[in-house]
C-alpha cells in the first residue's frame, strides 16, 4: 500500500455536465457540473477505488503516461491526486449502524435513565474485546 498515488482521469464536457473516468482503474467513475465539483469528486471516487481495492487485497496498477491518453475534442486529462492516510482512517473509524434487540423491560429502564445505546455498546465492545482507548 502506498500512502500517495496519482492516476490520470479523463474528463469528458458535455451540455449537461462533466464526466470522470479513469483509464487505469476499470469501474472509477464520477461526475458533476462544474470543473471544481469535479476535481472534488474525482479525489473522493478515486480514494474510494483504491481503498476497495486495498480492502480486497488486489493489486493496484501503476498509472498510465499522461501525454499517452488520447482524448477527444470535448475531453481532457487530468492528473488526480489521493492522500491515503487520512481517507484510510475516516473509513476505519465510520460509524455503522448495527440493530440490536434487548427485551422491552430493559429498553424502557434504560430510556428512564437516557442512556445512549451506541456509547454504552461502543464500550461493552471494547471491554468485551480488550481494546484499549
Amino acid at each position: 500500500m502506498k500512502d500517495r498515488y496519482i492516476f490520470p482521469a479523463l474528463l469528458a464536457y458535455a451540455e449537461d455536465g462533466i464526466s470522470v473516468e479513469f483509464p487505469d482503474l476499470p469501474g472509477c467513475l464520477t461526475y458533476g457540473d462544474s470543473e471544481e465539483e469535479v476535481l472534488r469528486k474525482a479525489k473522493e471516487a478515486m480514494a474510494l477505488h483504491l481503498y476497495g481495492m486495498e480492502q480486497e487485497g488486489e493489486s493496484i496498477p501503476e498509472p498510465s503516461k499522461f501525454k499517452l491518453i488520447a482524448t477527444e475534442n470535448n475531453q481532457a486529462v487530468l492528473l488526480v491526486e489521493v492522500w491515503m492516510p487520512p481517507f484510510r482512517h475516516e473509513m476505519e473509524n465510520k460509524a455503522v449502524k448495527k440493530t440490536l434487540t434487548i427485551p422491552k423491560w430493559l429498553d424502557d429502564l434504560a430510556q428512564e435513565n437516557n442512556v445512549n445505546f451506541s456509547h454504552i455498546l461502543q464500550d461493552a465492545l471494547k471491554k468485551y474485546l480488550g481494546v484499549k482507548d
